[in-house]
């Protein structure tokens, strides 16, 4: 139900030429007669596996800028760097229907919604991550530390040591929210039943990334950031096999102790795993 309230939004809205959607297999090109200029990537309902338990959902949204000619939109138009993004953002719902937004190289805006006037009450301009650092939180699937790399059971050890105190909601919309406006960590690694990960680029990676970097913090894969990244096909996982700029060589965890600043004079050690990391977090945490 979600998915098709957005795409016949969208579909109507005259402004789009591309929609990719976590719900359908196939990018969707708008028809000629209402296609706009703008190429949107979302995911209509992030956390949907805890809708049962009332738990907060939320949607993640990416626009892109069309790039092809003709007013026909094509898959080339979406699968594009990260930094191509020219807004993006999500809707939290909660205890409140959040909106948080931003356009590339500007500030992050939150709203709210206003159920009596059916609008968005605009809240808070220049959303950034707490001065000083805020609270030491990190947020992760800790049941899955089994199945980690040894570098990121590392780095998470690393947290208790320096007393993180865990907070995991399980919904991304959520967990990265709280980790803007408290301060902290939030690490989806790959790990041996997931080899490639589980977050997706277009979708999830780079518009939660584009909001993190324009709120004062820093989204990477362990070794580069994720506005550095170009997605392959309209479904990419934040995958393993990834390589170093420099030296081509396949990396694991190793990298994300390298980015959270616990060595950051070194270059990371390749290792014979391949795992990506992604990380949001507030810069130098």
């Amino acid at each position: 139900l979600s998915n098709d309230i957005f795409v016949n939004a969208l579909l109507k809205s005259g402004s789009c030429c591309v929609l990719v959607s976590e719900e359908n297999e196939e990018p969707i090109i708008v028809p000629e007669k209402d296609a706009g200029r703008f190429c949107v990537c979302f995911d209509p309902l992030d956390g949907s596996s805890n809708i049962d338990c009332n738990v907060s959902t939320g949607t993640i949204f990416a626009v892109y800028e069309k790039k092809t000619p003709g007013k026909l939109g094509s898959v080339a138009d979406v699968l594009r760097v990260g930094s191509d993004i020219v807004a993006a953002g999500y809707c939290m719902y909660g205890a409140a229907t959040e909106l948080v937004l931003c356009f590339k190289g500007q500030s992050v805006q939150r709203f709210a919604l206003d159920p009596s006037l059916g609008e968005f009450v605009h809240t808070h301009s220049n959303v950034t991550f707490p001065s000083g650092g805020g609270k030491k939180i990190y947020s992760c699937n800790e049941g899955n530390f089994p199945y980690w790399d040894q570098p990121i059971k590392d780095a998470v050890t690393e947290f208790k040591a320096k007393k993180y105190a865990l907070r995991y909601v399980g919904s991304m919309v959520s967990d990265v929210h709280r980790t803007i406006l408290y301060g902290g960590v939030f690490v989806y690694p790959a790990d041996s039943k997931s080899p490639k990960g589980k977050l997706r680029v277009l979708y999830e990676g780079f518009p939660m990334a584009l909001l993190v970097e324009c709120a004062g913090g820093k989204a990477s894969t362990g070794m580069f950031t994720l506005a550095e990244r170009t997605a392959a096909t309209t479904h990419p996982l934040d995958s393993a096999g990834a390589t170093d700029a420099n030296d081509g060589s396949p990396h694991s965890g190793e990298a994300l102790r390298h980015r959270l600043g616990t060595d950051r004079s070194k270059k990371p050690t390749p290792q014979p795993s391949a795992f990506i990391s992604p990380c949001f977090c507030r810069r130098g945490a």
